[in-house]
């Protein structure tokens, strides 16, 4: 016989010891019914916690980090609605079982069991990861366990009321609420402290913002004790939020608070917290000895909050359930859970890396080709330019051809929102976003609080609603505050969601080094590794006006057909940048192309661009850059062509995925490759350049030229560490003898 779990033996010996004076009922409160279908959900809940440490001993599941003892937020669930979008907490499978029920023909044990087993027919991630999750519920999965989902649910919120604005539809409905739920623990991170900051700060300004934070506190975090009172103390006072208290072992107390809190969000719009106290049963997790850091005595203790016994108390009070009724509800639900747990563990699981991969970063570059073709701009694009369409402009600059591609893509996308720091009245640090905001108003174009987590989360918020969001970073360096913000939330999206939710979006960011000296390392950050190792994201960095604007409407086509996520890195230094080779010449600037001719000049995702020489004698020499180097590796190559070698160049233009077709074809013509790369040395572009070769095939000459491994420092000491045209030239002519 297996060995029962000591919460599992307690409740069993616990039930028929309760007397009627126990629990507590009113007449106002919720009725027998309604405690028995949030009864119903607990133990189902319960039992898969149990179950799930049965099946890891028989090897057959893998995932043992349980929700016992916060069932209580199954009485979250129920006061709210099966619409609403969740994002749910690891310790909410109380939840989950409460809303499952709310909706016909889903199976909650079902879909939990289907998951802790890796399945591919679990509903939501397709066996790719425990999560609770499920699209006809509205619970979008959340994979991290420090609230990282919560800068999400902010965006959510926002997106709703925003969208309502806008007299946009979005998968949520006009009176939804956007709920997140998470620990005690994670309430103390820095993504948690500053996501709820972000909803004061919002609330504060007197914008709508229907978001339900729910800290389940169950006073530890794996074996770290959370001060007692101090959840309560940090947030039962922030500007702007309401806060709400119940103790998940007092039932009536907990029906009526949630609802209170619920309907507040929903009927005020403003946000609110709701602190939930739970306790924690069978430690972190299956591998977790609970001994070694708390008591016997400790532990036992909160047997007796249990929440499944305040419930069954309540419903012995109420007189219309029995012990034995209680009992029998209760090994009803543990029979349920055995029998399908022994149907799922002979379910299909996950049998090749291209299943696992599919839904990582769908590629559909002609049904991307079609969407850049169909965008054209309205009849009224003249009243969008002031009569001056950008076309009839003349040769403009990387920064005007964006602000022109920008203003374009609005006025054909009313679902498209451009917003960050300095971007709105301002028009952006460099003047790239000058009177958008003029022309398409501070709902679509507006300024952001000095928080790059945010204004991510507000994207992946918008994005996940139906909304095409434009987030700027005001530099490269400032996106390391905010990386998981990309890589665990933005790039596992489709991921874990087997491609049933998506967060397409472009995130615009100023970045690179060759700003003269100014700024230092915070504005001539020249390290893109970060980026580049986060799966399914796509990178661009164009070197010119007229490949910006093709790239980014390829990127706004991507995040609509695919869900594309595409980290947009424009180089500040091109921005204003007009020669090419010497003064007046306007090498730098390009014409922009009417809409009839986009298609033509279409930039597909991983293609590069060539620079090829004209009547030059043969081709000797292929230098591959991106960025800033492009401008540096045309200009060597001029020099070079003018001693009758022919060099030619290959613009990246994507860092990811890579050209490879490209780069493997152009070296192999000239059977000699220079890669000139702006970024560091160790971990930088080149790397994967040289790579992509190796892996190619190639079997000519290779050399690479780089900035040194350092941050990028003040005044003409950047010259010294980065990568320059003379490096390149000398790096060339040794190459070519």
């Amino acid at each position: 016989m297996e060995q029962r779990e000591a919460v599992d033996l307690y409740f069993q010996s616990a039930v028929p010891a309760l007397t009627a004076d126990q629990g507590s009922y009113s007449d106002d409160g919720p009725t027998s019914a309604d405690l028995m279908r949030v009864f119903t959900a607990q133990v189902r809940n319960r039992h898969l916690d149990l179950q799930a440490r049965l099946l890891r001993a028989k090897g057959e599941g893998y995932y043992t980090i349980g929700s016992a003892g916060h069932e209580a937020n199954a009485f979250v669930a129920d006061a709210l609605l099966p619409t609403d979008p969740a994002f749910l907490h690891y310790r909410s499978g109380g939840f989950y079982q409460a809303r499952a029920a709310q909706a016909p023909h889903v199976d909650g044990i079902r879909d939990v069991l289907l998951s802790l087993v890796a399945s591919i027919e679990d509903p939501i991630s397709g066996g790719r990861h425990k999560v609770f999750g499920r699209k006809e519920l509205a619970i979008v999965p959340a994979t991290s366990t420090i609230a990282s989902h919560l800068p999400r649910a902010v965006g959510t919120a926002f997106a709703i009321e925003r969208a309502k604005r806008l007299g946009i539809p979005t998968l949520w409905a006009d009176r939804a609420v956007s709920i997140a739920t998470f620990g005690d623990a994670s309430a103390n991170h820095s993504t948690a402290v500053g996501a709820i900051n972000s909803a004061s700060n919002i609330a504060f300004q007197g914008l709508p913002l229907p978001v339900l934070f729910v800290c389940e506190d169950n006073g530890i975090g794996i074996s770290v004790p959370t001060p007692a009172g101090w959840i309560a103390a940090a947030y039962s006072h922030r500007p702007g939020i309401r806060y709400f208290y119940c103790d998940g072992a007092d039932p009536q107390q907990t029906w009526r608070v949630t609802r209170e809190a619920a309907d507040f969000v929903r009927t005020s719009r403003k946000p609110a917290f709701l602190h939930l106290r739970t306790v924690r049963f069978m430690a972190h997790a299956g591998s977790d000895a609970e001994l070694s850091y708390r008591s016997r005595s400790q532990i036992e203790a909160d047997y007796a909050h249990d929440p499944l016994l305040g419930t069954a108390a309540a419903l012995i009070t109420g007189g219309d359930y029995s012990h034995d009724d209680i009992l029998n509800a209760y090994e009803q639900a543990r029979r349920e859970v055995q029998k399908i747990a022994d149907e799922v563990i002979t379910r299909p699981k996950l049998d090749s890396a291209a299943k696992v991969i599919g839904p990582l970063a769908p590629r559909s570059p002609d049904l991307v080709a079609a969407r850049v073709a169909a965008s054209a701009p309205p009849d009224d694009r003249h009243r969008v330019f002031d009569d001056k369409l950008p076309e009839t402009e003349g040769s403009l600059t990387l920064s005007a051809s964006i602000n022109r591609t920008l203003a374009d893509a609005m006025a054909v996308n009313p679902r498209m929102l451009l917003f960050g720091e300095d971007v709105g009245r301002k028009g952006g640090v460099y003047g790239v976003t000058q009177r958008l905001q003029k022309r398409f108003g501070m709902a679509r174009v507006f300024d952001s609080l000095l928080d790059e987590q945010t204004i991510l989360g507000i994207g992946l918020g918008c994005a996940v609603s139906g909304l095409l969001p434009v987030p700027e970073i005001q530099y490269l360096a400032y996106l390391h505050n905010a990386i998981d913000q990309l890589r665990g939330e933005a790039a596992t999206q489709q991921f874990f969601s087997n491609g049933q939710f998506r967060n397409g979006m472009v995130v615009r960011i100023a970045g690179l080094a060759y700003q003269k000296g100014f700024g230092g390392h915070f504005h001539n950050d020249n390290s893109l590794a970060a980026i580049l190792d986060i799966p399914g994201i796509a990178v661009a960095v164009p070197s010119c006006g007229e490949d910006a604007s093709a790239m980014l409407r390829t990127s706004f086509a991507a995040a609509e057909v695919d869900g594309t996520v595409t980290v947009f890195v424009e180089p500040i230094a091109l921005y204003h940048e007009r020669d090419l080779l010497e003064p007046g010449d306007g090498g730098l600037l390009g014409s922009y192309l009417p809409p009839a001719q986009w298609q033509a000049r279409h930039a597909a995702i991983g293609t590069g661009r060539l620079y090829a020489p004209k009547d030059s004698p043969e081709d000797a020499l292929t230098i591959v850059s991106f960025g800033n180097g492009v401008r540096m590796a045309r200009r060597v190559a001029h020099r070079l062509a003018l001693e009758g070698y022919g060099v030619r160049v290959l613009d990246l233009r994507w860092l990811n995925p890579l050209p490879t077709e490209q780069i493997r074809a152009e070296s192999e013509l000239t059977g000699r490759v220079l890669i000139a790369d702006e970024t560091r040395r160790s971990g930088g572009v080149s790397e994967r350049v040289v790579t992509s070769l190796v892996d190619g095939g190639y079997g000519g000459e290779i050399r690479r030229v780089t900035s040194e491994d350092s941050f990028v420092p003040l005044a003409d000491a950047a010259n010294l560490v980065l990568l320059s045209e003379d490096v390149i030239e000398r790096a060339a002519r040794e190459m070519l003898g």
